[in-house]
C-alpha cells in the first residue's frame, strides 16, 4: 500500500486515525498503531511480515542481553550487527554477489532469485541504530517488546523512511501529545507531500522513463538532457514528498520525526548537498559508520578514505548494482576534492558571484550522478552521458518524438518544480509573517492551497495516471 493510493487515502488512514482518536489510553493507542502497521505492511508483503517480526524480536532479545550484563557486551553487539547486515546481504545482495563471483572467476554458480522485502533497508537500519544505542548506553534499553515493535513497524516510516534513530523517538513511544493544531499541521504537511508526489514526481517520471528507455542509437542530446533533468526532479519530489507525508502522518499521531530534506538543490558544494539530501541516511552513516571509523580524527589520508568508504556504502545501500556503487563513489570523490581544498568551496561561498558558480557546479555534479544512478547498467550510463555531452540533434522524427513530451502541463510543472526546489516559499513566509495580518493571511492561503492540492491529486489518481514510488526499490 502506498500513501498516494485511493485505498490508503479513503480507507486505511481515516479508519486508523478515527480509531486512534477514539481510544483514550496510550497503551491501547500503541496497540492500535502496531496492528494497523502490520496490516499496512502485510497489504503488500504478507509473507515477509514474519521476517519483520522475527527481526524485531531477535534484536529486542539481543538488546535485553546488552542491557543486563557488563561482560561480553562487545561480542553480543557484534552478533547483532552481523545478523542485521547478514539479513541485508541475503535478501538484497546475494544475487549480485553470486553474479560478481561468476564474472570474476568464470563460474556458473546458480544465481538465487530472492524477492526483495519492501523497506528492508529502512527497518534494518532502524534495528541497528537501536542495538548500537543500547550498546553505547545500557539505560536506553527498551524492555517493552510492543514499544520496540511500534518503533520499527510504525507505518508512516516503515517502508520508505525517513530512517528514525531510536534515541530520537524513544520518549515518544511512551508519552506523546495529540492536539487539533498538531493534527492540522500534520495534515497540511501530508497534503503538500502528496502534491509533490502525484502532481510533480509523476509528471517528471513519464518523461524520464521515455528518455532512459530509448536505445542508444535513438538517444539524441535533447532527449538525454530532457530525461536527466526530469529524473533529477522526479527523484527529489518523489522521495521528499514521501518524507513530507511520513512526517505529517507522524505528527498527526503525536510523533515528531526529524526533517529529511532541506532544499538540497540550493546546496553550495557536495558536502552541503549531503547536509540537505536524505538527511536521515547521511546522519545515520555519520553516526554509526564514519565516526566509529575514526572520522576526521586520524589525519587527512584516513579522513579521505573514511569518506570514500561511507559513500561506497551509501551507494550500495540503495541496491545491488554497480551503478549505485559508482554513484556513491562519484559523490565521495567530489567530497574528498572539496575537503582537500582542490575544489575551493569554502572560498566560493564568501561572495555572491562565486556562490552562484558553486551552486551551478553542485547541480551539475548531482545531475551527472543521478544519470548514473538511474541507468540500469554502467554501459547504459556511459552511453547516456555520451549522448548528453557529445550526442547530435538526431533526425527530425526523433526530435519531434521528444518534443511531444514537452507539453504545456509538463512545462508548467517543470517551472513550479524548479522554483519550489529552492527556499522561495520560506522566504515569502518569513516576510509575510512579520505582522499579525500577514501571518493570518499566510495561514489561510497555505491551508487553502493544501485543500486545492488534495483535490487535484484525487483527480489525477482517479484518472489512473502513472504512480510509481522510486524508493520502494530500496
Amino acid at each position: 500500500m502506498v500513501f498516494s493510493s485511493l485505498s490508503f487515502l479513503f480507507l486505511f488512514f481515516p479508519v486508523t486515525f478515527l480509531l486512534y482518536v477514539a481510544v483514550p489510553n496510550a497503551k491501547f493507542r500503541n496497540a492500535l498503531l502496531i496492528l494497523a502497521s502490520l496490516v499496512f505492511y502485510a497489504w503488500g508483503e504478507p509473507v515477509y511480515i514474519l521476517l519483520l517480526l522475527a527481526s524485531v524480536l531477535l534484536n529486542w532479545l539481543l538488546a535485553l542481553r546488552l542491557g543486563s550484563q557488563d561482560s561480553g557486551r562487545k561480542a553480543v553487539a557484534a552478533v547483532a550487527v552481523i545478523i542485521n547486515i547478514g539479513l541485508l546481504v541475503v535478501f538484497k545482495y546475494s544475487g549480485f554477489l553470486v553474479e560478481t563471483v561468476n564474472g570474476l572467476l568464470r563460474l556458473s554458480l546458480p544465481v538465487p532469485a530472492i524477492r526483495l522485502p519492501i523497506g528492508i533497508s529502512f527497518f534494518t537500519f532502524q534495528t541497528l541504530s537501536y542495538v548500537i544505542d543500547v550498546y553505547r548506553d545500557k539505560s536506553s534499553v527498551q524492555k517493552s517488546f510492543p514499544r520496540l515493535l511500534l518503533y520499527i513497524s510504525f507505518f508512516p516510516q516503515l517502508i520508505a523512511g525517513p530512517i528514525v534513530k531510536y534515541h530520537d523517538i524513544k520518549d515518544q513511544l511512551a508519552r506523546r501529545a495529540l492536539s487539533f493544531d498538531r493534527c492540522a499541521h500534520g495534515m497540511k504537511r501530508f497534503l503538500y507531500g502528496l502534491g509533490k508526489k502525484v502532481l510533480v514526481a509523476n509528471a517528471m517520471a513519464v518523461t524520464a522513463d521515455y528518455a532512459f528507455g530509448l536505445p542508444a542509437s535513438s538517444l539524441t542530446a535533447f532527449a538525454a538532457w530532457l530525461g536527466a533533468v526530469s529524473y533529477m526532479l522526479q527523484i527529489y519530489f518523489d522521495f521528499s514528498g514521501y518524507s513530507d507525508m511520513a512526517i505529517g502522518l507522524g505528527k498527526m499521531f503525536g510523533f515528531d520525526f526529524k526533517e529529511n530534506f532541506h532544499y538540497p538543490y540550493s546546496a553550495v558544494g557536495i558536502k552541503d548537498f549531503w547536509r540537505k539530501w536524505h538527511i536521515s541516511l547521511s546522519t545515520w552513516f555519520k553516526e554509526y559508520l564514519y565516526i566509529p571509523l575514526g572520522g576526521n580524527r586520524k589525519g587527512k589520508a584516513r579522513t579521505y578514505l573514511n569518506q570514500l568508504i561511507v559513500f561506497a556504502c551509501t551507494g550500495l545501500w540503495h541496491g545491488a548494482n554497480v551503478t549505485f556503487l559508482v554513484w556513491g563513489l562519484f559523490h565521495g570523490l567530489f567530497l574528498v576534492l572539496e575537503s582537500g581544498g582542490i575544489i575551493p568551496i569554502k572560498k566560493a561561498d564568501k561572495h555572491p558571484a562565486t556562490r552562484l558558480l558553486a551552486r551551478v557546479y553542485t547541480l551539475f555534479v548531482v545531475l551527472v550522478g543521478f544519470t548514473i544512478f538511474r541507468a540500469d547498467t554502467m554501459a547504459q550510463a556511459v552511453q547516456y552521458l555520451g549522448a548528453m555531452f557529445t550526442g547530435g540533434a538526431g533526425s527530425a522524427a526523433q526530435l519531434a518524438q521528444a518534443v511531444t513530451y514537452v507539453t504545456p502541463w509538463f512545462l508548467t510543472v517543470l517551472v513550479i518544480a524548479w522554483i519550489t526546489s529552492f527556499p522561495v516559499v520560506p522566504a515569502l513566509r518569513n516576510r509575510l509573517c512579520r505582522s499579525g495580518t500577514g501571518a493570518t493571511a499566510y495561514t489561510i492561503v497555505s491551508y487553502s492551497l493544501s485543500v486545492a492540492l488534495f483535490a487535484l491529486c484525487i483527480l489525477s489518481l482517479a484518472a489512473d495516471t502513472y504512480n510509481p514510488f522510486i524508493y520502494f526499490r530500496f
